[in-house]
């Protein structure tokens, strides 16, 4: 049994159309940090019935970083949906619909034929936009409804009146076409939430009504201004907006959406407190990816939905350490060692005390058992008290070796590690445990064998540059032949790429049929290979032709140049997969690393219209 809750949506509020904005100065002097107000109205929670996760990872998360390539969209597409979308937890993810690419995107999450996440689609208020919504079949849309006075009047240069006109107009006609309205109410913690919000969401409302359609409404903290404080007045406080929206325009609470931004450290306390005063969903983003600084961190409101349920089968956590890892490998960001889940240290403990009692036993200083839920055990943590075989698990461990890679207790260095450890006890009578950097440094000390080097790192981005860079050329459209046309083609190859020192084209049986030299210095030193040099015996040549696949030499000093290079070659084939030759390129060193930036974002182009060109065949 409930009990019996008397909404007071039957009280019609009106438009406050005043010629000046309200810019509420006494809360946002603007040359001061922002105000909160108390006015000592306090409210009762009062949760959603159904507290359900929305995603911006691609929309606003997308406003934060390089473009995600399509491929790296369809796999966190299906992280959101194993996260939490079998259950239908995470509802919905929304998308960007205005280029190309965007479009592909969306056709390949569609493709997914997954229940949840929905695909849902973010525009602009504009009739253009939503034509866009209609013609790529969506049945639900956000749009952009700026809702603040800093908007209204100093961004759109409009009137509150002339923007509730245009904003009602667009939600009219998405009715008329079948579409799900879904209006982000703007700047929300800056508005006049009585005199401008509260009178338009029952203006929206009431199109619901008549349409017999949903009509949803995000409450959007754009700037982080929200509080969760009992007692605070509005704009500002996260229960009052809530729970206005809610009781005096009617809007039902699985309507609503609270999107929040980090700017003042309260983003998921402001979330939470959304949903505990009846707001049904929180939107968020993976890791909290955002515009600034960021927004609700999606795995955080899991792991609160879990503790405020008791639903564990609502969302599997165990995968966030699969999406951490996705993020550093593949996208190249570094997760904070102390972030929440996922970090590296964030289980870790350093004082020896609390090093102590976790050895007794780890729920001590453990959050839960990180091991089952997280798919992260406790690590080992290194003290006097370890030995040598915590010594060796923790190489092991953290450096990732496996197999016959893996290190014993009676390894030598492993020895030395040991003693240096014990040293530091015995001679400054340290009493905390060893940390991560500490022992990576050890380890480096005793065995560098097992780290690559800034050098090797350079040379493996080195190589795959270079490698795109040449399977590109042996694609070309009449390499194939041999030809004049061949030739021609490294002619123009090496203008476009001048650190290529020396770029050639040698038949199926090594003879060389045409070069192109970059630089007209060395064009003298290179007449020592003249057409016809037998290259038949050259590492280069014979590995493509043996595997007929790309091949990457190592880093040297060129016989003719004097400069490092890589020596990168690749078989070319007829229309019947047929090796018919192999060119190959002395690309230097520094002159390609100082092109790397733009060589990447080329090769992310390439590979994603490579992609497109092949879903299309």
């Amino acid at each position: 049994m409930s009990i019996i809750h008397q909404p007071g949506g039957n009280r019609v509020l009106s438009l406050q159309d005043p010629e000046k904005p309200q810019l509420y100065r006494e809360l946002f002097p603007y040359t001061s940090i922002c105000r909160t107000s108390f006015d000592e109205v306090l409210l009762a929670p009062r949760p959603a019935e159904q507290m359900r996760i929305t995603d911006t990872t691609f929309r606003d998360g997308q406003q934060a970083r390089p473009p995600y390539t399509v491929k790296q969209v369809a796999k966190m597409f299906d992280f959101l949906h194993r996260l939490g979308g079998k259950t239908g937890l995470i509802t919905a993810s929304e998308f960007f619909l205005y280029s190309a690419k965007d479009r592909k995107c969306i056709d390949v999450c569609r493709a997914r034929g997954y229940r949840f996440p929905r695909v849902t689609a973010w525009i602009r208020a504009t009739k253009e936009d939503l034509k866009l919504v209609r013609d790529m079949e969506f049945d639900e849309t956000g749009m952009l409804t700026s809702v603040s006075d800093y908007h209204i009047f100093l961004k759109l240069g409009k009137t509150r009146q002339q923007a509730m006109d245009m904003y009602l107009d667009l939600a009219t006609q998405a009715l008329e076409w079948g579409i799900i309205p879904r209006c982000h109410f703007e700047d929300v913690t800056r508005a006049d939430i009585y005199g401008f919000c509260l009178p338009l969401a029952q203006r929206l409302m009431e199109l619901s009504r008549q349409s017999g359609m949903p009509v949803k409404i995000r409450l959007c903290d754009t700037m982080g201004y929200g509080v969760p404080w009992p007692g605070a007045a509005l704009p500002r406080s996260v229960q009052r907006i809530v729970r206005a929206f809610t009781d005096e325009a009617g809007v039902p609470g699985q309507w609503l959406e609270w999107h929040g931004h980090n700017d003042f450290h309260k983003v998921l306390t402001n979330g939470v407190t959304a949903w505990l005063y009846g707001c049904g969903a929180v939107n968020g983003t993976l890791f909290g990816f955002g515009e600034r600084t960021g927004n609700t961190p999606l795995e955080a409101l899991l792991v609160e939905y879990i503790s405020l349920t008791g639903e564990d089968a609502a969302a599997d956590t165990t995968i966030l350490s699969e999406v951490a890892q996705f993020f550093e490998k593949e996208l190249h960001y570094r997760i904070p060692y102390n972030y929440p889940f996922v970090g590296r240290d964030f289980n870790a403990t350093s004082a020896g005390v609390h090093a102590d009692g976790l050895a007794k036993n780890e729920e001590i200083y453990n959050i839960f058992d990180t091991r089952h839920l997280l798919g992260r055990p406790v690590p080992i943590i290194i003290t006097d008290k370890t030995g040598r075989a915590g010594v060796a698990y923790w190489i092991n461990n953290n450096l990732n070796l496996s197999g016959d890679k893996q290190v014993s207790k009676k390894h030598p260095a492993v020895g030395q590690i040991y003693d240096a450890i014990m040293a530091v006890y015995e001679e400054t009578g340290r009493t905390t445990s060893f940390s991560h950097d500490e022992m990576e440094a050890l380890v480096q000390r005793f065995m560098p064998e097992l780290f690559a080097t800034e050098f090797d790192q350079i040379k493996h981005l080195a190589g795959d540059l270079a490698a795109h860079i040449i399977v590109r050329l042996s694609r070309s459209a009449g390499l194939a032949d041999l030809s004049e046309q061949a030739c021609a083609r490294l002619d123009e190859f090496v203008r476009e790429y001048p650190f290529i020192q020396f770029c050639c084209l040698a038949d199926a049986q090594g003879k060389m049929r045409c070069s192109a030299v970059t630089d007209p210095e060395y064009r003298e030193v290179y007449e020592a290979l003249p057409v016809g040099y037998d290259f038949s015996q050259r590492e280069w040549f014979k590995m493509p032709m043996k595997t007929g696949d790309l091949h990457i030499m190592d880093v040297y000093q060129s016989h003719f140049t004097g400069k490092l290079v890589i020596t990168v070659s690749c078989a070319v084939t007829d229309e019947n997969d047929r090796i018919v030759g192999v060119v190959s390129g002395d690309i230097q060193l520094e002159e390609l690393l100082r092109r790397a930036r733009a060589l990447q974002q080329e090769v992310g182009s390439q590979e994603e219209q490579e992609e497109a060109d092949g879903d299309n065949d």
